[in-house]
C-alpha cells in the first residue's frame, strides 16, 4: 500500500541515455529536457560545475584544471561516476519534491544494440544510483522505430536505422523483436573528427570540435547538392601558429565524410544482405527509415535509396525518435513489455 502512495508522487522516466545528448520523457507530460550529454568537473576539487547545455558552452574553453568531458563513448559508459551524477541531475530536474525520500521513479534508457552484459549493467547500475527504483533497457533501434510508429509488434518487417553521435544501429525488427542487427562505432562525432582531421590535412588548420559541428551542419553532404556552397572554417594555422580563416566548400566537406557514409551505408546493404526474403519483402514495401541526428546529413536518404533500390525515407522529428519510443513504452508497459531487454539482473516490469 506504501508503495501504491508513494507512486504517486513519483513520475516515471524514459531516457535517450545518447553519446552526444540526452533526452527525457516523462510519463503523462512528454519531453521534458533535451540536453548535451557534457559534464564539466573540476580536477582540483572533484566539484562538478556544470551538467548539460552549460558545461558544453565550457567545451575548449576553461582552464586546464577544469575539464569539459563526455561521461559516454561510441554509445557505453565511459565514466561511470561521472555518468551517475548526470543522470542524478536530470532526475533530480524532473522530481522537484526531492524531500519525498521514496519517490524514486521507474526509468527505461536507451541502449545500443550489441552491448555487453557488463556495458548493460554498467548503465543499469549508474541508473539505479542515480535514483531510480526500476531500471529496464530497450535498444535504441527498437525504441526508434517505435518512436516512428511502425508497428513492430505486427508479422512484418520494418527497418529502422538510427544514426546517433556515437553509434549507428541499423535492424530488422518483427513480432516485438530485432531479427537481424548491425551496431557501426561510425556517427555523428566521427563526421565531426573527419573534417578536422581534412582541415589538418588540406589546409593545415587546427578547429575545435564544434566549429567543425558547425561545419557539418552547414555544408555536410552524402550525395552532390544542386547549388554549390561555401563557408569560412577558422582555426590555427599549423605552420605559422597564428589565426586563420578559410573558405571550405559542400564539395571539401562531402570528400571528408566520403568515408564514414560509405561505411554506414555497407552495413546496410550487408544488414538487407542476412534479412529473411519473407521480411525483405514487406521492407521492398515499407522502404527504410532513418532516425537520429546523423539521418539529416543532405542527401543520406538519397545516396541509401540509390545503393539499397529501396526507398529511404526520414521519420517524423528524428532527433526524438528514440526517447519518444521509449516513452511509448513506458505509457504501456502491460502491451510492450516484450520488447525490453531481457537480462540475467534486471527484473521484469510489474
Amino acid at each position: 500500500m506504501f508503495k501504491k502512495i508513494f507512486s504517486r508522487f513519483s513520475e516515471d522516466i524514459a531516457i535517450d541515455l545518447g553519446t552526444a545528448n540526452t533526452l527525457v520523457y516523462v510519463r503523462g507530460r512528454g519531453i521534458v529536457i533535451s540536453e548535451p550529454s557534457v559534464v564539466a568537473i573540476n580536477q582540483k576539487t572533484g566539484q562538478i560545475l556544470a551538467i548539460g547545455e552549460e558545461a558544453k558552452k565550457m567545451v575548449g574553453r576553461t582552464p586546464p584544471y577544469i575539464v569539459a568531458t563526455r561521461p559516454l563513448v561510441k554509445g557505453v559508459i565511459s565514466d561511470f561516476e561521472t555518468t551517475e551524477q548526470m543522470l542524478r541531475y536530470f532526475i533530480e530536474r524532473v522530481h522537484q519534491r526531492r524531500f519525498i525520500l521514496s519517490a524514486r521513479p521507474r526509468v527505461i534508457v536507451g541502449i545500443p544494440c550489441g552491448v555487453t552484459e557488463v556495458e548493460k549493467k554498467a548503465v543499469a547500475d549508474a541508473t539505479k544510483n542515480a535514483g531510480a527504483r526500476e531500471v529496464f533497457l530497450i535498444e535504441q533501434p527498437m525504441a526508434a522505430a517505435i518512436g516512428a510508429k511502425l508497428l513492430v509488434q505486427e508479422a512484418g518487417g520494418n527497418f529502422i536505422v538510427d544514426i546517433g553521435g556515437g553509434t549507428t544501429e541499423v535492424a530488422v525488427i518483427s513480432l516485438g523483436g530485432i531479427v537481424s542487427s548491425k551496431s557501426l562505432r561510425i556517427a555523428g562525432d566521427k563526421l565531426n573528427s573527419d573534417i578536422i582531421q581534412f582541415a589538418q590535412e588540406e589546409h593545415k588548420l587546427l578547429v575545435g570540435e564544434r566549429m567543425a559541428e558547425e561545419i557539418k551542419i552547414g555544408l555536410g553532404s552524402a550525395f552532390p547538392l544542386k547549388e554549390r556552397k561555401q563557408l569560412p572554417i577558422r582555426g590555427r594555422n599549423l605552420v605559422t601558429g597564428l589565426p586563420e580563416e578559410v573558405m571550405i566548400s559542400d564539395e571539401e566537406v562531402r570528400r571528408a565524410l566520403e568515408k564514414s557514409v560509405r561505411q554506414i551505408v555497407n552495413e546496410i546493404k550487408l544488414t538487407i544482405e542476412e534479412t529473411p526474403p519473407e521480411l525483405l519483402a514487406d521492407i521492398m514495401i515499407g522502404g527504410i527509415n532513418l532516425a537520429g541526428g546523423g539521418s539529416l546529413l543532405r542527401g543520406l536518404d538519397t545516396l541509401i535509396t540509390r545503393e539499397t533500390k529501396m526507398l529511404a525515407k526520414i521519420v517524423d522529428d528524428p532527433l526524438t525518435a528514440v526517447v519518444r519510443g521509449a516513452g511509448q513504452v513506458l505509457e504501456n508497459l502491460d502491451t510492450l513489455e516484450e520488447v525490453l531487454v531481457e537480462t540475467e539482473y534486471l527484473e521484469p516490469p510489474r
